[in-house]
């Protein structure tokens, strides 16, 4: 997905190529090109573009008017982009990188352009299963740390790749000059499986990716954000009904009392439920974080729609009220949306939250 404010471009994996693209925008974007026009992006590529070009600019014209950048490509699996810059910069130089594990990614350029590695990174969930992990980080000044538990994703079962490919890391990182990673649940990308629907192995996926994050030396421990989404808020929350020391949790479209939401739901997803957790009573409370509240230590921000049709806000009401009787801060923000958050609504609530929560505290003298 080209990200949604053309602010980060993600390159992807294709071949080792270096190229330079100079135009007439004002910002650096990403050009996906359908299958079968590859050898016109390679020429196009291969050398430098003037700005007066009248076919390349009347092809990204015709991109300009269309600024629904939000719906996915169908590419067949393969996507490969054209970059260009900022007006008035130095033509981008941005590396494309076929190494299955690194992936370069091009800021926005004031004056000049600078990249981003993502790294990906297998890990022990702490009985020999694998867990996929990206991360990505500003500098290797000690900084905090924020780490993304995808949703459903609609059967793609991308896992963190998610926020590799949506900008989300690079956005995240560079804005606010931590380390972000993304963590694939179990049976998605790259971690092992079976899913367990926010079960038992998927919050150890979550522990042992914070444990992870910890250990990096440019990563503050007392200064680690989870962040879960949907099915990830489910498994956060339980996550961090263990994890005592994190310095904030963000859970948004999450339900947090796994009965009443299966008792409500549709039945595609009570299936999910029955095949990946069963019905029992422990399984139901073991995905419940509404009965473990007093265990949560962490400030709790909580964002929820209020037309969701899969989580009821009534889950996150309920949720953020056993949050304040157990002593947690917690702010609780129901917004004009759905099960997907209104971006702009919820943009200036996460960078307040943010740039507060990852200041770094002043020593006392």
């Amino acid at each position: 997905m080209v990200p949604h404010d053309d602010e980060f471009c993600c390159v992807p994996q294709t071949f080792q190529k270096t190229f330079h693209a100079t135009g007439t925008r004002s910002r650096l974007c990403a050009l996906p090109f359908p299958a079968g026009l590859e050898p016109i992006a390679l020429l196009l590529a291969r050398c430098p573009v003037p700005k007066t070009s009248t076919g390349l600019f009347l092809f990204w014209g015709a991109m300009k008017r269309n600024r629904d950048f939000g719906k996915r490509p169908e590419l067949g699996g393969r996507r490969l982009f054209l970059i260009w810059g900022d007006y008035g910069c130095t033509a981008p130089t941005v590396v494309v990188d076929s190494r299955p594990c690194r992936r370069i990614l091009a800021r926005r350029c004031n004056g000049m352009t600078t990249m981003s590695e993502v790294t990906e990174h297998t890990i022990d969930r702490g009985n020999g299963a694998r867990v996929q992990l990206f991360q990505t980080r500003a500098s290797d000044r000690r900084s905090g740390a924020i780490l993304f538990v995808h949703g459903n994703q609609g059967g793609l079962l991308l896992g963190g790749k998610e926020a590799v490919d949506d900008g989300s890391l690079v956005r995240f990182s560079s804005r606010l000059g931590v380390t972000a990673a993304a963590v694939s649940q179990p049976g998605f990308g790259g971690s092992d499986g079976p899913p367990d629907f926010c079960g038992p192995s998927t919050q150890q996926t979550i522990i042992a990716a914070l444990d992870f994050l910890k250990q990096q030396p440019s990563v503050d421990p007392e200064r680690i954000v989870l962040y879960g989404n949907s099915r990830g808020a489910v498994a956060s929350a339980m996550a961090a009904t263990k994890v005592p020391d994190l310095r904030a949790i963000i859970l948004t479209g999450g339900v947090y009392d796994l009965r009443d939401a299966y008792r409500n739901s549709s039945r595609g997803l009570q299936q999910a439920i029955q095949n990946e957790a069963g019905l029992s009573d422990e399984a139901f409370l073991e995905r419940s974080a509404l009965y473990y509240a007093d265990s949560i230590r962490s400030e709790t921000l909580l964002l929820h729609g209020k037309y969701d049709d899969r989580a009821s806000i009534d889950q996150a009401e309920r949720f953020s009220e056993a949050l304040a009787r157990a002593g947690v801060p917690v702010r609780f923000q129901a917004l004009d949306g759905g099960h997907r958050l209104p971006r702009e609504q919820v943009t200036p609530i996460l960078r307040d939250f943010l740039t507060r929560v990852f200041a770094p505290v002043a020593p006392v003298h």
